[in-house]
């Protein structure tokens, strides 16, 4: 029955492309003024529901109700005219032009004749200062951080009156106090009676925001709960559709021999860090965002260059060049950026996975077709990858399973040493126990396994050892024995480390 107090209520909206019903007669509503989280697994429909609620797609059958009046899909001018607005996980901004200038980009705004960019600069600034958001109007968006150009987003859809915002995973490039910024930020909106969708896979933030939580499974509605009445371990089980222990794999695997020794490296982003790894063993990193924990794993696989230091693989000497010396030398890397440097968008699942495999994928400069369609099928059901079929774009696919694809196309070579960087950012909890539980194998198989993550209980959970990073260098080490946030945080948070 319908509610006045809903905003917004979408009745049977289904939507199919070749292969795959993305959008199951599925029914939603949002209440004015309300924080409505949206769950489900990678390929749960979560993004097409958002593009059918911003008019970036048309559904092919069903209803939606803006403010009690009809539509058969939302198109540009309702979204302006109703206050839509979507900032996206991949954010829109136009680098080379301010943030006033994007915040205001296609309005027509300081002037009634001619463009006035110190009027359009005040604005901006107001909005600013009155979000308390430290960030100068006239700054160039190329030069700020990830961070920042997410609050110019939300600054932007401020600016233009915003009713519905709709936040698709914001906090995945934030720090700790970023993310805190932005939910005080939300918090402000809803008391100015914005409407907000919020759609992460980090149960603390649903947790800490939401009023009610809408879950979704495989194109398909399934409920949508009270947040004060519900429960992690309630919302997985209606996401994935079945019990799912929420423990980390019992690991019992026994250490060998050292693999790789890093001596007094020094590269990009990383001073003087020592270090090594064990057959067998899952070495965690952790640090703050900017301690150089990506850095060092670009130098140790060759993807940027180091000026000092030696990497040591098996008790050879290394001089890694390039990427292509890390795969030859038996590194495998799955990258923190997935878009950027993990897959290609533009090609298919089947040529993705077999890209870094083309030494055993191809004779006498002929690919082997067969054997990388093998390869890639086996990889495919092993990490559970929702594709129609390995001809299908990884840009289509939703952004869970282009994380797959990358893990799938570093493993393809069958490499002794694995680097895992952010392997669980963005994916939800089942997939997250599937690279759990991969690694766990990967490891039993005599397999070793270098580990950057920001979520501490994950690099505890699975890790032998954890090397803290903090301003560049290597902070500190704990053993499993010496765990604890408060240890990691401890290190991480130091404002002079010395190397050891």
């Amino acid at each position: 029955m319908p509610n006045h107090d809903d905003i917004l209520r979408l009745e049977g909206i289904s939507k199919a492309y070749p292969g795959v019903k993305a959008l199951d007669n599925v029914g939603f509503s949002l209440k004015k003024g309300e924080v409505h989280a949206l769950v489900g697994e990678n390929g749960a429909g979560k993004s097409t529901l958002i593009k059918c609620i911003s008019g970036a797609i048309r559904p092919d059958s069903g209803k939606i109700f803006l403010d009690n009046k009809e539509f058969l899909s939302i198109g540009p001018k309702d979204t302006i005219e109703h206050g839509i607005v979507t900032v996206y996980q991949e954010l829109n901004l136009i680098p080379s032009l301010s943030v006033a200038e994007n915040v205001f980009v296609g309005e027509r705004r300081g002037g009634k004749l001619l463009y006035n960019r110190q009027k359009v600069e005040r604005e901006c600034k107001k909005i600013l200062e009155d979000f308390h958001i430290d960030i100068d109007a006239t700054a160039i968006v190329s030069e700020l951080s990830v961070a920042q150009r997410q609050l110019v987003e939300i600054v932007r859809a401020i600016s233009r009156n915003v009713r519905i915002l709709i936040l698709d995973e914001p906090t995945s490039s934030l720090t700790v106090h970023e993310t805190q910024f932005l939910f005080d930020t939300i918090r402000r909106l809803k008391q100015n009676g914005v409407t907000i969708i919020y759609i992460s896979h980090i149960f603390e933030e649903t947790f800490a925001l939401a009023d009610r939580i809408t879950v979704m499974r495989d194109g398909r509605y399934i409920d949508t709960l009270e947040t004060a009445k519900t429960n992690k371990a309630e919302l997985i089980k209606l996401m994935v559709g079945r019990d799912i222990s929420d423990s980390f794999p019992v690991r019992n695997v026994s250490l060998g021999d050292v693999v790789l020794k890093v001596e007094n490296m020094t590269a990009p982003g990383v001073e003087n860090i020592s270090f090594d790894l064990r057959r067998g063993e899952i070495l965690g990193f952790a640090g703050l965002v900017g301690a150089g924990r990506t850095e060092l794993m670009n130098a140790i696989y060759g993807a940027s260059e180091k000026s000092e230091g030696t990497i040591t693989i098996k008790g050879k000497l290394i001089n890694m060049k390039s990427p292509h010396d890390g795969i030859r030398f038996g590194l495998g890397m799955i990258p923190e950026d997935r878009k950027l440097q993990g897959i290609f968008l533009r090609a298919n699942v089947l040529d993705n996975i077999s890209s870094a495999n083309l030494k055993n994928l191809t004779r006498f400069g002929l690919m082997r077709d067969k054997s990388a369609a093998r390869i890639a099928s086996e990889f495919r059901d092993k990490l559970r990858i929702k594709t129609p079929s390995l001809s299908q774009l990884a840009q289509n696919l939703s952004g869970g399973n282009q994380q797959k694809v990358a893990v799938a196309k570093a493993l393809a070579p069958n490499p002794e040493i694995l680097i895992f960087d952010e392997p669980t950012r963005g994916i939800d909890v089942g997939a997250k126990q599937e690279i759990y539980k991969l690694m766990d194998e990967l490891v039993a198989q005599g397999h070793s396994i270098l580990m950057v993550s920001s979520e501490m209980v994950e690099l505890m959970g699975m890790a032998d050892r954890i090397i803290v990073l903090a301003n560049h260098r290597k902070a500190g080490e704990l053993t499993r024995e010496q765990f604890s946030q408060e240890a990691i945080l401890t290190l991480a948070s130091d404002e002079t480390p010395k190397a050891v």
